[in-house]
């Protein structure tokens, strides 16, 4: 089989696989960082042969794995930081913390607050508590596909919510 054509690979999910992560993060420099990493991560694994179908569907789930991992390192360091800042308020001692950790702290807060309680437990169990999917589903008394769709439309009402309350 003839190897694929990386370049028509690219070409033609370039703008859509970009369009999705901007709809994800609501920003060009993330937007692009991220397509970007969906492609270095996929096409040394894409099989020569593969349809273009089959082409998009990898490159789609390479995108929600690059998307999640982009997730949970950005909520990740916000969980530092909102420990921190609860810590420094039990202790009676102001936080510790820049101007700019402390709006991304109260936007964190205010976009889980915002989210419906299913949505809200899907995001921090799998993203602030690292739980796998199976774990959050059985926390949840779910079933492990239900988890998913939850995670999925969570993280994108959470990405709309991040819109809004942009400052």
């Amino acid at each position: 089989m003839a190897p694929p054509d990386w370049e028509a690979v690219y070409r033609d999910n370039i703008a859509s696989i970009y369009r999705m992560m901007y709809s994800k993060v609501g920003n060009q420099p993330d937007a692009e960082d991220l397509t970007s990493q969906v492609f270095l991560g996929a096409l040394p694994h894409l099989r020569p042969g593969s349809s273009g179908g089959e082409v998009h569907r990898y490159l789609l789930a390479t995108a929600r794995t690059v998307l999640a991992d982009h997730w949970r390192r950005h909520l990740g360091v916000q969980v530092t930081t909102l420990d921190e800042e609860v810590a420094a308020a039990d202790s009676g001692e102001p936080p510790v913390t820049d101007d700019s950790a402390s709006r991304r702290v109260r936007k964190v807060r205010r976009v889980l607050g915002a989210l419906p309680a299913n949505y809200r437990t899907i995001l921090e169990l799998r993203f602030l508590s690292g739980c796998s999917v199976r774990e959050a589903a059985a926390r949840m008394g779910i079933s492990v596909g239900n988890a998913k769709v939850v995670q999925y439309r969570a993280l994108r009402r959470a990405a709309e919510l991040g819109q809004e309350f942009a400052p």
